[in-house]
């Protein structure tokens, strides 16, 4: 494609999936259908949670911040990647602030996963490690300062990284993906990126050592705990517990990254596609399922919701 050399234009052209005609209807379908699925299933988590009070406790409050970044991301991105499906590639056209607020709200929600998924952990900790101060130490006080410190976190960091991005003039509107984030968006510019590129690979570096070493400290010391405990009870809720919030982790990790390392390399960029859009549907569409087939409580809520609607339309 011929650039255009365009400055500071606040219309942008996007690449989008490039899917053949035949196929179109069928992957537009797929996808609506991944998208009302992660809509109702989170929304129903956190409805589930807020009316009833026995899930009220610190593990489903700090877990409702994932079912609303799971929204939040896939809100953002999904309903504009299915509008350009049905799209000829050359009227597939975004605003520049547009973009820009697509670009925040997809790496908000990338970096939640992360701290989310680390005020968790510690959760886990505690109520593993130190059982008889749970109550102590996670109190509503303590559960607010975490989702606040994860979401807050976030949003300074975010916030650089675009600011970093919008000072620059630029020269291009195309954008080579299925919609806009920062990498995107700074290649638009004919300037020197060399800071973008210093401050990105700073910002993940520290958020990957921060996410994988809160993780491995805290496996590791409720890995020791388990061992040396004789409790069949406690070995058997840390197992429950762990290996879900560790099976979230590892998939969430594995789409993020390959989705960081394809974007060097342009000739993999439908794979790179693929892999942003299952970075967003497969989490969001697993979280809920994991967490709320684990859950006794929400299970025990679910089956008397069940029950009482059952007996009221036989009755």
């Amino acid at each position: 494609m011929i650039e255009n050399y365009t400055f500071n234009s606040y219309m942008l052209q996007i690449e989008g999936l490039n899917v053949e005609e035949a196929s179109m209807y069928p992957v537009f379908f797929l996808l609506l259908s991944v998208y009302l699925f992660i809509m109702i299933a989170n929304v129903g988590i956190v409805a589930l949670i807020i009316l009833d009070k026995s899930l009220h406790q610190p593990m489903y409050l700090l877990f409702c911040n994932l079912p609303f970044n799971d929204i939040l991301g896939n809100s953002v991105m999904l309903p504009r990647v299915l509008m350009d499906i049905l799209q000829p590639p050359a009227e597939r056209l975004i605003s520049y602030y547009e973009c820009v607020v697509q670009a925040f709200c997809s790496h908000l929600f990338g970096t939640t996963s992360h701290t989310v998924l680390m005020i968790m952990a510690f959760d886990r900790y505690v109520a593993i490690c130190n059982p008889l101060r749970y109550s102590a130490i996670m109190t509503n006080r303590m559960v607010v300062k975490l989702t606040v410190s994860a979401w807050g976190s976030a949003l300074v960091l975010i916030g650089i990284l675009l600011g970093l991005t919008i000072r620059l003039n630029r020269c291009r509107t195309f954008i080579a993906n299925t919609y806009c984030d920062n990498a995107s968006l700074f290649k638009l510019s004919c300037e020197s990126v060399v800071v973008n590129n210093i401050y990105g690979l700073t910002f993940t570096v520290v958020l990957l050592t921060a996410s994988i070493g809160s993780i491995i400290v805290t496996y590791t010391r409720i890995t020791v705990v388990c061992l040396t405990s004789k409790s069949k009870s406690l070995n058997s809720k840390a197992l429950k517990t762990c290996s879900t919030h560790l099976f979230v982790y590892m998939i969430m990790f594995v789409f993020g990254k390959m989705n960081i390392v394809l974007h060097r390399f342009p000739e993999y960029s439908e794979y790179r596609k693929v892999c942003v859009i299952l970075f967003h549907i497969v989490p969001g569409s697993l979280n809920p399922i994991i967490y709320g087939v684990q859950s006794k409580e929400m299970k025990r809520f679910l089956s008397k919701l069940f029950f009482s609607r059952k007996f009221l339309s036989s009755s």
